[in-house]
């Protein structure tokens, strides 16, 4: 069916779309250099501390995960019983991480990453292995914080 008149000319269509796609690309650009200038922003913390009951009584072979900062980490007992503190984000490509407990391995479903238990890259695309916690209990606190950072909780 012809319509006799159009709701829209040609012309406004095409400007539209024009105008549409130069809205879109500099916003883009926008967003990249203010993320070239501010890089901090969202920045993940250096530490957490948690309530120690809630880490309590897992069973062997499992996580339980935290929030670190904008990503997630994962608190892992191990079979033999010791524990481990991981971030729960692949070193490819910043996909999360999961564990299968049968196989006893850390998997990214992005492009197929393997990692053993200790959190060593094994399998896959990623270069390194997932970056480890420091994990210290201070009365019924519980402690998470990067390598090499001293922390110093306020005294009540």
């Amino acid at each position: 069916m012809k319509l006799k008149y159009s709701l829209i000319t040609r012309r406004t269509f095409l400007n539209t779309l024009l105008f549409g796609w130069v809205a879109a690309f500099f916003s883009g650009t926008f967003y990249a250099l203010m993320k070239f200038a501010f890089p901090t922003l969202g920045k993940e913390p250096d530490f957490v501390v948690f309530d120690k009951k809630d880490f309590t009584n897992l069973p062997k072979n499992s996580i339980k995960r935290f929030p670190w900062g904008g990503t997630v980490g994962l608190y892992f007992t191990k079979a033999d019983g010791s524990i481990l503190a991981l971030k729960g984000v692949c070193t490819h490509m910043e996909c999360n991480v999961d564990y299968k407990p049968a196989e006893k391995r850390f998997y990214c479903a992005c492009h197929q990453g393997w990692f053993d238990e200790n959190g060593k890259n094994i399998s896959g695309p990623p270069p390194k292995p997932l970056e480890t916690f420091v994990v210290t209990r201070e009365g019924e606190k519980l402690i998470i914080a990067k390598k090499g950072v001293k922390v110093e909780l306020p005294k009540a």
